[in-house]
């Protein structure tokens, strides 16, 4: 397993690094199977966050014995000194440990968010007084907005960002990755398969380990997954014929590509607007009819039940024209 050091970080690590949220809907016993065969295979970095449910407990368990074998990063929302106390000391006792490798502030989408981590009585106070204590080592932010992650870069108290870059979504090599290395922080790739759009896993991670990500963190939640994605980190940019084929899987999934960030949520009228939109693109560009319909099948809250209020025009960074996006999905799947 190929490792890189992230950023100005001391972060050795192998290059695939194993993103926490799938392992939420297995069993205790079950995920640590596939954890300890993610460590057994060389996999070093563990990235979880306290939205995760019990990510981090399984984490904490499976992985406490090998502890100084492993780097481990987790993430909290709360934006003020007090809640992300309370939040890194349930990391803490979570993950079984006495310190962690990276914390991050999760999700930081606007300008008043960042005011707030970095004001008086911000969060950034607790944990760098934790940095202080031994209890954090380094710290981070994570994102899905370029603008606020662009600033991010140049406030110099930042160690590393995390953003969601793959073949798809490559506008972030514009001007956020280059004005990340430029100011030493390491970068972390989360989705470098689109959330599961990109069909060929390996050259999908391969194209983001070429591309300006450090250490890239697909979710993995079984054996199989593991071992598909700790291929990927020989390095080797993929072959023309492998970009080919993730050009023509982007330009599939169009400029109407739901990036699954989650700020459009929640839906006044109860719909879980990433998944149906996932749902709908499976659907309509990769022919996966039987298999649409029976995970939308599974949804209290259809696209029909789309009032068009427009709530969800206003949060949704990519500006897209969500409510249409329903209409169209209802006409093609709802009949």
């Amino acid at each position: 397993m190929e490792k890189r050091t992230l950023g100005r970080t001391d972060i050795k690590a192998s290059v695939v690094g194993f993103g926490g949220i799938p392992i939420q809907g297995l069993s205790f016993a079950e995920a640590e199977r596939v954890l300890l065969h993610a460590f057994d295979s060389g996999i070093g970095f563990y990235d979880t966050a306290r939205g995760y449910t019990d990510s981090e407990d399984k984490i904490g368990r499976a992985l406490e014995s090998h502890r100084d074998s492993v780097y481990i990063a987790t993430k909290a929302m709360s934006r003020d000194a007090a809640g992300m106390k309370r939040e890194l000391e349930a990391s803490l006792r979570n993950l079984r440990t006495g310190m962690i490798d990276l914390y991050q502030f999760h999700g930081v989408g606007n300008r008043e968010q960042l005011e707030r981590i970095l004001g008086p009585g911000g969060a950034y106070e607790t944990l760098a007084k934790a940095r202080d204590e031994g209890k954090v080592r380094w710290i981070g932010i994570t994102g899905h907005s370029r603008d606020i992650l662009l600033e991010a870069t140049g406030l110099g108290v930042f160690d590393t960002v995390q953003l969601p870059f793959n073949a798809i979504e490559t506008e972030w090599e514009d001007e956020v990755l280059p004005a990340a290395h430029a100011a030493g922080m390491g970068t972390l790739g989360m989705k470098p398969v689109a959330g599961g759009a990109l069909a060929d896993v390996p050259p999908a991670i391969r194209f983001t380990l070429t591309r300006g990500i450090d250490i890239s963190i697909p979710g993995m939640d079984s054996v199989r997954q593991v071992d598909e994605n700790v291929t990927a980190a020989d390095l080797a940019p993929p072959s023309p014929e492998e970009l080919e084929a993730l050009s023509k899987e982007k330009e599939a999934w169009g400029e109407l590509f739901c990036r699954r960030c989650g700020y459009c949520m929640p839906c006044p009228s109860g719909l879980n607007i990433p998944f149906l939109l996932l749902i709908e693109g499976y659907y309509n560009r990769y022919e996966l009819k039987d298999w649409a319909v029976s995970r939308l099948n599974t949804q209290e809250m259809k696209f029909g039940d789309c009032t068009e209020c427009g709530e969800c025009l206003d949060k949704c960074p990519y500006n897209l024209p969500i409510p249409e996006l329903m209409k169209r999905a209802e006409r093609l799947l709802e009949k």
